[in-house]
């Protein structure tokens, strides 16, 4: 049987340990670049609020639901994390409006949002690729694949990295021109 003593230093210890990885984890200091698409979709926020609607928890809570109904990609999942969607598992959105109405700083309130659900900073935007300057030849066939996706169009009987080059390099030239 262990002594009182030995059961105090225990606890303090597992304390301490719960503590350091709670920090670990919620401590993180967001840095510009990261976290892309919380801080992008709060920027929106911030600039489609009036200004005396910034500071009103309630108008910006509002404001979010609004945005999110014509949210796409990333940012409606964004939406759907924080529970700007009517599908949405959790509702978080309180966690948001409230430091975003104090003009706390687009990072610190992805910082609150991140200590709540870690999966708010793995979104990312889609990576644009510039045809006229890429060389096709190294892009990994996903992103092939993703340029003929965009442009509505299919690769039949492609089974080489060269055959989707070949085909993109085809309609090129229609989808090209059409963005011009």
């Amino acid at each position: 049987m262990r002594s009182s003593v030995d059961m105090n230093v225990l606890l303090l210890t597992l304390s301490v340990c719960l503590q350091a990885s709670f920090l670990a984890v919620s401590g993180k200091s967001l840095k510009e670049g990261e976290c892309e698409v919380c801080a992008g979709v709060l920027k929106k926020l911030h600039e489609r609020l009036e200004v005396e609607e910034r500071t009103n928890e309630d108008s910006i809570t509002a404001g979010f639901m609004e945005l999110c109904k014509t949210a796409k990609g990333p940012e409606q999942r964004f939406c759907y994390y924080v529970g700007g969607l009517e599908e949405s598992a959790t509702r978080i959105v309180g966690e948001m409006s409230k430091p975003f109405s104090w003009g706390m700083p687009h990072l610190k309130v992805c910082e609150k949002l991140l200590a709540k659900d870690a999966q708010i900073c793995d979104l990312k935007y889609p990576k644009v690729i510039d045809l006229k300057t890429v060389d096709l030849k190294k892009l990994k066939v996903k992103e092939l694949k993703k340029i003929l996706n965009d442009w509505d169009e299919r690769c039949e009987g492609c089974v080489e990295k060269s055959d989707f080059v070949k085909r993109i390099e085809e309609l090129k030239k229609v989808h090209m021109r059409e963005e011009l």
